[in-house]
């Protein structure tokens, strides 16, 4: 009986981080970003890309209304369009590592989790030309070995503050910009996806159409966008 309690805190100090995106308290402690460092302006994020046809579309929306993201990529989707990557960069966006593979890490084993986040880092780096030092895991959700391996490898854990839920097969431009800007305040984090692959197939085309309102929003809240601080 022993073992198998000593094995259950185990596996409970293993999952800790998961609980990090509920309470801001766990983050802070874990030093797990979920705001900007100095409270000012607005960060606006994007997952799950490149993809071929929302990546592009999304950096194109973006230089129209002059705001600058920062995309956390994911490495077997880098390694499928790295010429879509290679654009992210090129057009000044931040560059940040969201996994190679988008799985759930509660599930993942210590070693399997350190060689998923070395890959996807590595394969980032490769086809930017910018070496990423910020890191998001897929759902947001870490385990005690990829915290560990983040920072062995340079990355920051950049979580958020809000999301759009524009993943959704039900999201259209006006949900997903109301859901991210209501009551908007400095110092937030926005998420959004620029891709379909891990969500409902098209979702990034209400991502795309609900941009100009994003936009809208935060210079009427007083804020500008900004780099992840």
């Amino acid at each position: 009986m022993r073992r198998i309690g000593e094995a259950a805190v185990a596996a409970g100090a293993y999952a800790l981080p998961a609980g990090a995106l509920a309470s801001a308290g766990l983050a802070r402690a874990l030093a797990m970003q979920t705001r900007l460092r100095d409270g000012a302006g607005a960060a606006l994020t994007f997952d799950d890309g490149p993809h071929p046809e929302g990546t592009p579309a999304i950096l194109d929306a973006l230089a129209r209304h002059a705001v600058t993201a920062t995309f956390f990529l994911t490495g077997e989707q880098v390694l499928r369009h790295p010429e879509v990557a290679r654009e992210v960069a090129a057009r000044g966006h931040g560059i940040g590592v969201h996994g190679h593979r988008h799985l759930l890490l509660t599930v993942r084993p210590p070693r399997a989790t350190w060689l998923d986040l070395a890959r996807a880092k590595a394969v980032v780096e490769d086809a930017t030309g910018a070496t990423p030092r910020l890191y998001r895991p897929p759902y947001g959700v870490a385990n005690a070995a990829a915290l560990v391996a983040a920072r062995r490898l340079g990355l920051r854990v950049v979580l958020w503050t809000r999301w759009g839920r524009d993943w959704e097969a039900s999201a259209t431009a006006a949900s997903v910009a109301s859901t991210l800007t209501r009551g908007l305040r400095g110092g937030e984090i926005l998420l959004l996806h620029d891709a379909d692959h891990y969500a409902s197939r098209g979702s990034w085309r209400a991502t795309l159409a609900a941009l100009p309102a994003i936009a809208a929003a935060v210079d009427g809240a007083g804020l500008g966008f900004v780099g992840i601080t």
